[in-house]
């Protein structure tokens, strides 16, 4: 091992921020530089991004960093790439984008997701995936029937990550762990399958995909227009990066089935490895994992990202966290009877389901409306740590939360006693940038795996048990947010109906 400290640099572009983080060789973070994630919505479920606004913006956060972290940017030893998973970043047959990027909170594609989910018995032995609206195929499906001049100007499809990489090094490449989540790989070939292509009614779009690569392949080196833009000199190495639920699990050292990942963002993200894919039945995504397993996923768009939209609603600024953090110490499970359902961004029951609060009162005050904010979200992971428990068949010895919810120790006391499971943090605040370093290490030879780079650049930072009365209320309450959720089930679709004719109206 070298005894020359190294620094490495990951740009972590999630769907509602995007930051520039630099770490040691011994996991320890120098700088953050952070920004939102500009997002477009031209249309009601559209969600996209300017590429060449974000590409602008990353610069300039790669510049403060690399200020921010007082070393002389020769010193960077790698980078690397962590994204947000699934959504589509195109370019045309020149290589150089041509529309807008979509996000991973996107729900155009809503309608396609029904006709195919319908028939995942036919693709789920080969890809182990079921259908998400914001999957590439699914995307690409409706692009071909709703923008068919986007369609044909099509050259290469990536992922978020991916794409970044592109901008960095030049190089069209695409890694596995995002296309094996994205319903376009066969998870036993490890490569992808025409079989899929023609499920999904774009066979054409087969040539379209880059070569697949692993996490920690070497995939080029910064060019010198990536190098005028961001900073990080020319020449410098850049590895393939990571899916940000990957991201997150390694540097929390999810590395067997004893340990849940829990990543509570802008989605509910809940994963364990596996040897094994989960059933159809389960209801669970299987995809690889860099460590060569199989990582099995329940998640949905239905966390924190949640409670930053209602704040900022319901108050017309960004949510402050000192006082969020104040309301939830005056307040526990017993101070709300009222229910939210986190919708606002998609569902884990129906995907026509929408956000809504259920039994709010006349009496009822600010805290019991922000707290149920709160719950509902801790709910929503429940139900798909509920789905992981049932293909795992027993419970995890503890479980590793990462993502915004992070900044409040108070709500994660609220996931270990609504889960009723010990939840633990690591050290470290942007866990998607240390990954990314995890991953520059491993690729560069400075540790043989991942379990020794977890050793060497991670560490547990607190460990928090179940309060039994507190989970005792919570089991109660979650009873009445699932028998809500299936009451409303035939509700959703004339919902839905009416909206849509309420949007036609407007246009």
């Amino acid at each position: 091992m070298s005894t020359t400290k190294q620094y490495f640099l990951t740009i972590d572009n999630g769907g509602t921020n995007t930051k520039v983080i630099i770490v040691d060789d011994q996991g320890k973070q120098l700088s953050v530089s952070s920004f939102p994630t500009e997002s477009v919505e031209r249309r009601p479920g559209f969600r996209e991004v300017n590429p060449d606004h974000m590409w602008q913006d990353i610069g300039k956060a790669s510049r403060a960093s690399i200020a921010q972290a007082g070393i002389n940017p020769s010193q960077i030893s790698a980078v690397a790439p962590v994204g947000h998973g699934k959504g589509l970043y195109l370019l045309d047959q020149s290589g150089h984008p041509f529309m807008n990027g979509i996000l991973s909170s996107d729900s155009r594609a809503t309608r396609l997701t029904d006709i195919f989910e319908s028939q995942v018995e036919r693709i789920y032995p080969i890809s182990h995936q079921h259908v998400m609206a914001m999957q590439f195929p699914v995307l690409l499906r409706w692009l071909k029937e709703n923008e068919p001049d986007h369609y044909q100007s099509i050259g290469h499809v990536l992922s978020n990550k991916d794409f970044i990489r592109f901008l960095l090094t030049g190089e069209v490449l695409e890694e596995q762990g995002d296309a094996s989540g994205n319903n376009l790989v066969n998870l036993s070939t490890q490569d992808y399958d025409s079989r899929l292509f023609d499920f999904f009614g774009i066979p054409e779009m087969q040539e379209k995909m880059p070569h697949l690569v692993k996490a920690t392949d070497s995939c080029g080196k910064i060019t010198a227009d990536a190098a005028a833009n961001t900073g990080i000199p020319e020449g410098t190495p850049v590895y393939a990066g990571l899916f940000d639920i990957d991201a997150c699990a390694l540097a929390t050292g999810v590395l067997t089935d004893d340990i849940f990942s829990i990543t509570a963002g802008t989605w509910n993200i809940n994963v364990f490895p596996s040897k094994v894919p989960a059933p159809v039945d389960s209801g669970c995504m299987d995809s690889l994992f860099p460590t060569g397993g199989i990582l099995v996923e329940a998640s949905s768009p239905t966390s924190a990202g949640n409670l930053d939209y209602m704040v900022h609603m319901a108050t017309g600024h960004a949510p402050d966290f000192t006082e969020l953090e104040s309301m939830l110490s005056r307040t526990d499970a017993s101070s709300s009877s009222m229910l939210f359902l986190p919708f606002l961004y998609g569902s884990n029951v129906n995907l026509k389901a929408e956000s809504a609060f259920v039994g709010l009162r006349s009496s009822d005050n600010t805290d019991q409306f922000m707290r149920s904010i709160y719950e509902g979200v801790a709910f929503a992971h429940r139900q798909h740590i509920d789905q992981l428990l049932q293909v795992l068949g027993r419970k995890p010895q503890v479980a590793r939360i990462s993502g915004g919810a992070c900044n409040s120790p108070l709500w994660i006391q609220m996931f270990a006693d609504v889960l009723n499971m010990p939840i633990e943090t690591v050290n470290g605040s942007e866990l998607g940038g240390l990954g990314g370093a995890m991953c520059s290490a491993v690729g560069s030879g400075l540790y043989t795996d991942f379990q020794e780079s977890f050793d060497q650049m991670s560490s547990l930072a607190h460990r928090y048990e179940p309060n039994a009365s507190q989970a005792a209320i919570y089991d109660s309450k979650y009873e009445a947010y699932r028998s809500t959720l299936d009451s409303m089930d035939a509700l959703w679709a004339p919902l839905r109906t009416m909206q849509d004719t309420v949007e036609k109206s407007q246009a």
